[in-house]
């Protein structure tokens, strides 16, 4: 079992800071697709100064009803928004799963061609919603040689942008996703019975990077034999209903058969609103993420706004984002005896590895700075 952050370096190449860009009081305004997702949000200051980057609202989406409030898909990722629109740099966190690479190469020509240089934040480097990695590989192949900067949110995530393409990066951490202001009630949040212990697993919709059947089973197990400690297993209603469109009727049967003989709690109901996610997160002493590949994870940092432990995989670079439990699994291993160590650990010490508002609120501003940084390094310089 691996245990705790992994506070490893990252390899000869890779880069944590940018050079001080040149003097320039002048704000950046700033592309970014998208604009509105939480993450993108909290990489701005609290209480941005004058000279602070500006980002540009998501425009509506290039399909759906005039009315829609939704960023996807993205219509900056069109080549003619490109040229039509002022803008400084573009910055691409996500959106970009459903366009070819040939799509991808005439967009960048685009930002070539109007001279905006690309910045890109390396989130993925395996799409966790496709089986095969082959088509995210291939977008990858266009956009990591054609960025400007290259930003991501672990030493080890860099390391392999440099091993894969010969790029440095530029290494940010993962900013709060919980806002501030229900991290300061978060003790209010929460829905802990007295001693009770409770380990939660959240199948979501299942998507391709998911493999949650070994690891509830081996949970079952572990679960039954620690005092007080309960299982809470959670799903969407698409996977688990038989009239769901997308009726996994092999995980449904084994999780409807172990709720009858009382050894976990099975709770189906559709997407949770941010609040209800909050509340739910913060009623678990332990989240287990049951993923077999992956890179970095927003649940993850949820949980940690909320002073949940979170026992992590070892595919991916989830131990770098903070301190985790891990257990082995990735595409072609799992060892129960690592999961069933990892929750037995949490449940004899129950850990708080939690991040307290003044460390999130300190992180973000050194976020921000750290984009501005990227920004002006990179204006005028396609």
């Amino acid at each position: 079992m691996t245990v705790d952050r992994d506070t490893s370096t990252a390899a000869t190449g890779t880069a944590t800071s940018v050079a001080d860009a040149p003097g320039d009081p002048e704000p950046v305004s700033v592309a970014s697709v998208p604009a509105g997702h939480v993450y993108v949000r909290h990489l701005a200051a609290e209480h941005p100064s004058d000279a602070a980057p500006r980002r540009l609202e998501d425009p509506r989406p290039t399909s759906g009803p005039a009315s829609s409030q939704q960023w996807w898909p993205p219509a900056m990722l069109e080549p003619d928004w490109v040229r039509s629109h002022h803008f400084d740099v573009m910055h691409l966190h996500f959106g970009f799963d459903a366009r070819t690479p040939e799509q991808l190469a005439a967009w960048v020509d685009a930002l070539a061609e109007t001279g905006r240089p690309l910045v890109q934040t390396v989130h993925d480097l395996r799409n966790p919603h496709h089986e095969s990695r082959q088509l995210h590989d291939e977008q990858l192949d266009v956009l990591v040689p054609a960025a400007a900067e290259l930003i991501t949110l672990t030493p080890g995530a860099a390391a392999e942008i440099c091993r894969r393409w010969g790029r440095r990066a530029v290494v940010l951490p993962h900013p709060h996703v919980v806002p501030l202001e229900t991290m300061r009630g978060r003790d209010r949040l929460g829905t802990r019975a007295g001693d009770e212990f409770v380990v939660g697993v959240h199948v979501k919709s299942l998507r391709a990077a998911m493999d949650p059947l070994p690891v509830i089973e081996t949970l079952v197990r572990t679960v039954a034999d620690l005092p007080g400690a309960v299982l809470r297993v959670d799903g969407h209603r698409d996977v688990l209903e038989r009239d769901g469109a997308r009726y996994a009727a092999g995980l449904a049967d084994v999780l409807e058969r172990e709720a009858a003989r009382g050894r976990l709690d099975l709770r189906v109901h559709d997407y949770f609103t941010d609040d209800e996610l909050w509340h739910y997160l913060a009623s678990l002493d332990v989240s287990v993420l049951p993923y077999r590949f992956g890179t970095h994870s927003g649940w993850l940092e949820a949980c940690r706004d909320l002073g949940t432990t979170v026992v992590a995989p070892t595919c991916g670079y989830y131990a770098q984002q903070g301190p985790v439990l891990s257990y082995v699994k990735d595409e072609d291993r799992f060892e129960e005896a690592s999961l069933d160590d990892a929750v037995r650990r949490a449940h004899a010490e129950r850990p708080r590895w939690g991040a307290g508002v003044d460390e999130r609120r300190r992180q973000r501003r050194e976020i921000a700075a750290g984009h501005d940084l990227v920004y002006r390094s990179a204006r005028g310089r396609p």
